[in-house]
């Protein structure tokens, strides 16, 4: 029987496992659409020089050299001739592992070494050619890396081990690689470090190689990184600054749901890649890319105090600015002082209070509270401090539910630091009308225009107004109240998941 797949001929590199969520792997289609958003003329310019300062796959100096390949027919017209000018004078890579630069070599030069017999390149004296691996140490200060903020516990370890000290980033000059410079940077950098802090505390790694890519001031700069640095993110609140009032930066396509740039792996906040042009000033155009239909608009990424991702929210925030937040009722991390893994008794004593943690519900004395005593008598809502995505993706149907438990806490029961706690009431009907207005579409729509993670906490409601809670709230009060257009409301109606 004749077989219909005969001559099905997979790309090797859409077939690679990720190494973790931290370094992935970049699909070749994903890095053509990256390599969409540069001028297709600097393809038919034989002095174009490219770096990729975080090759893992090396799919970027791969389609590189095929678009420089057909470009440059005309101006070098020998096929061979063609090859050894692309490879030794254009294209540039430092890999991040051993492992890395086997692949990366294998990839472009098709040989596991860049001098080898069956190289595309009939002109490297050495074997590394013009992708690098250096095993490079980190520097200690005081238990962490002072390039890095990796753990000097965790990460001064046997010599046979890596080290991810990635020597882009681990330099005060990187321009001493190579001892050249760049018209194009471009990548997919490792995202994250563990900092042996805790099971899921990570330090942010891709910024810092942004940041180390414009001290070299290429004419353009695109790479894919995660979009937590919209909003939040562990040490990010610089970087944030940086792009913010950046007027270089040209482009951001981003993807809410990760899943569509890299199908394997779950980001929190989705993953997005920019296109910087040192030679540009002027406002940002930012496409949103959710189940693959795209809305892009031209505007400033520093409207607000944070990068609002969805082009769709701007006119809504716009509309509910001008009034109070929300957030100046609502308690800090650990509302109680707390910790999470708290549980209290099974029974309590007479003076006991109710403790609500991720395990349920015991009592403890109220000794053991360490902060906002003068809440415990009160009645206050209480709300998870993760989202109900699992790492911030939407449904099947692309849609959020946001919050995963709104409860009221009646006087003498507290929480552990897994919630936050909103409000503070003598009357039990204020705090039911708090509850009610956090279970509208319209302020978890709000929300999620802040989040790019799992986590919920007070600067998250930056954009919720506050309101009068002697009355419950509905979505149609809210939406008469802040004059939505119907288009505006069908909107949010289609992001948000009804609550019970």
């Amino acid at each position: 029987m004749f077989n219909k797949n005969l001559n099905y001929n997979p790309d090797v590199l859409d077939a690679l496992a990720n190494l973790s969520n931290d370094e992935v792997f970049t699909p070749p289609k994903l890095a053509n659409q990256v390599l969409d958003l540069l001028p297709p003329e600097i393809f038919k310019n034989p002095k174009t020089t490219f770096l990729d300062p975080g090759c893992k796959s090396g799919v970027f100096l791969r389609e590189i050299a095929k678009r420089l390949i057909k470009g440059l027919k005309k101006e070098i017209p020998d096929l061979q001739k063609r090859l050894n000018h692309i490879y030794t004078k254009q294209l540039f890579g430092i890999t991040i592992t051993e492992l890395t630069d086997l692949l990366s070599k294998r990839s472009v030069y098709c040989s596991k070494k860049a001098n080898g017999k069956y190289s595309v390149c009939r002109k490297f004296k050495d074997e590394k050619g013009n992708i690098k691996f250096n095993k490079v140490n980190h520097t200690w200060i005081n238990g962490r890396c002072k390039y890095c903020g990796a753990s000097e516990k965790v990460y001064n370890r046997d010599e046979i081990l890596e080290t991810h000290a990635y020597e882009f980033i681990h330099t005060k000059n990187p321009e001493e690689i190579f001892k050249m410079k760049f018209d194009v940077i471009i990548g997919n950098p490792p995202y994250q470090l563990g900092t042996g802090g805790g099971a899921a505390q990570a330090t942010p790694l891709y910024y810092k190689f942004v940041q180390q890519a414009k001290k070299l001031n290429p004419r353009y700069l695109t790479m894919i990184i995660p979009s937590r640095w919209f909003s939040g993110g562990m040490g990010l609140k610089q970087f944030r600054e940086e792009m913010m009032n950046d007027l270089r930066l040209k482009k951001i396509i981003d993807y809410q749901n990760a899943k569509e740039c890299f199908p394997s792996n779950s980001i929190g906040g989705g993953v997005n890649y920019f296109l910087w042009e040192r030679d540009y000033n002027g406002s940002c155009e930012i496409t949103n890319v959710i189940k693959g239909e795209k809305h892009t608009i031209k505007r400033r990424l520093d409207e607000f105090p944070i990068i609002v991702r969805n082009n769709r929210s701007v006119t809504i925030i716009n509309k509910v600015k001008n009034d109070s937040s929300i957030s100046s009722i609502i308690s800090p991390i650990s509302p109680f002082g707390l910790p999470t893994y708290t549980r209290g008794k099974n029974k309590g004593a007479k003076s006991d209070i109710k403790v609500y943690s991720s395990g349920g519900t015991g009592y403890i004395s109220p000794k053991e509270i360490k902060s906002g005593q003068n809440l415990i008598t009160k009645y206050k809502v209480l709300l998870s401090a993760n989202t109900s995505e699992h790492a911030g993706e939407p449904g099947k149907d692309g849609t959020f539910k946001v919050f995963s438990t709104i409860k009221i806490l009646e006087p003498n029961e507290v929480c552990t630091h897994s919630y936050i706690t909103l409000g503070s009431f003598n009357e039990f009907k204020k705090a039911e009308s708090l509850r009610s207005y956090l279970k509208t579409k319209f302020v978890r729509f709000l929300v999620l225009q802040t989040i790019t993670g799992i986590s919920v906490s007070k600067n998250k409601f930056m954009f919720v107004p506050l309101q009068d809670f002697s009355k419950p709230w509905t979505d149609e009060e809210l939406y008469k109240k802040y004059d939505l257009t119907k288009e505006e409301i069908d909107y949010i109606e289609s992001r948000i998941k009804p609550m019970d």
